[in-house]
């Protein structure tokens, strides 16, 4: 087993950002028509991410039209040119198939918000209520 993981890990990428299901990806992906070779944009919700070495891909997918597309891609695969993360999804499922049924405002996704939970060593963080606001005694 060892020696098939140090073959695979020669060709995993590294240049990939760390995205999750219920995020808004853009994939450009390499297409081939004909002779030429041009970048394809892709932008959808992740739907899902499986995990297996050169074989993880993950999925998105977007509606245009009223019509969902579903696209599945190869994580590792020289043809995505790269993966840019629009925006991070609040989601409490690591599968996203139930946004299938799902349509307009229902089909919408809470961002997932960064903020700073500690405070600054400037700030005092007092557990008490501010002693100077009146207080209607």
């Amino acid at each position: 087993m060892d020696l098939i993981k140090a073959v695979e890990q020669e060709y995993l990428r590294t240049d990939l950002p760390d995205f999750r299901p219920g995020d808004t990806v853009r994939v450009a992906v390499r297409v081939v028509e004909g002779g030429r070779e041009r970048i394809q944009q892709f932008e959808g919700v992740v739907l899902r991410k499986t995990r297996g070495g050169t074989s993880s891909t993950f999925t998105v997918r977007r509606v245009t039209h009223n019509v969902g597309v579903e696209r599945t891609f190869l994580l590792h695969s020289p043809r995505i040119e790269r993966i840019e993360v629009i925006r991070r999804g609040r989601v409490r499922r690591a599968k996203l198939y139930y946004l299938r049924g799902l349509s307009g405002r229902a089909a919408r996704i809470k961002e997932r918000r960064f903020s700073a939970a500690v405070a600054s060593p400037s700030e005092p963080a007092s557990d008490q209520p501010d002693q100077s606001s009146p207080s209607g005694e």
